[in-house]
């Protein structure tokens, strides 16, 4: 199940990123103008107008889709540099091993 919930969320990205392309084909753009995030939740609005719409309207409907996804840019970030670093740093306490209350209690004695 997990294989197939996988290969669902490939095919489901891929689909998003074909229906990307043909919005920035049909107006003038790179797709890697697009913002992924936003062409994503565009079609998920358009989803019940999708599903209630006549077979014949269908065309009509998805030129509006394509036209509000390409609407949808990313700013061009030049020299954008994120440094890979570790984040956490190590603490000087030693890890807790034992548990809570029973930590307290012999922290209790200590003092």
């Amino acid at each position: 199940m997990v294989r197939k919930e996988l290969w669902a969320h490939l095919l489901a990205y891929n689909l998003i990123r074909t229906v990307i392309a043909q919005a920035a084909l049909a107006h003038g753009k790179h797709p890697r103008q697009i913002s992924f995030t936003r062409a994503m939740r565009t079609l998920e609005a358009f989803r019940q107008t999708l599903a209630h719409t006549h077979r014949d309207r269908l065309p009509a409907m998805f030129q509006q889709i394509l036209k509000a996804i390409a609407a949808h840019e990313i700013a061009n970030r030049p020299n954008r540099l994120e440094p890979r670093q570790r984040k956490r740093r190590p603490k000087p306490y030693k890890l807790m091993t034992k548990p809570r209350n029973e930590a307290r209690r012999l922290y209790a004695k200590q003092r």
